[in-house]
């Protein structure tokens, strides 16, 4: 994942019971968590084991990447990083 600090975080290794709602409530105690993914495989609806929380700073990130990497969720320790930009495709 991204070495450069963002105030988007990549998380894995999500329980497949886990919410969205879960997820916020772990992380936010870290500061304001302003958007939380949990992405899904499109046809079944069921999770795919990893998401996304997004933080109002950089500094609430970092807080809560350093907290929550290895932490037990849900019986599966989570492993959380900065997330990285997606390149844009070009269009064909």
């Amino acid at each position: 994942m991204a070495d450069t600090a963002t105030n988007k975080l990549f998380v894995g290794s999500i329980s497949w019971n886990t919410t969205w709602q879960e997820l916020k409530e772990a992380f936010a105690e870290f500061g304001n968590v302003g958007f939380v993914k949990i992405v899904t495989d499109r046809e079944t609806g069921r999770s795919k084991g990893f998401g996304f929380v997004e933080f109002e700073t950089v500094e609430e990130a970092t807080a809560a990447k350093e907290a929550m990497d290895g932490k037990e969720l849900d019986g599966r320790p989570l492993k959380v990083d900065f997330a990285e930009e997606k390149p844009q495709q070009p269009e064909a």
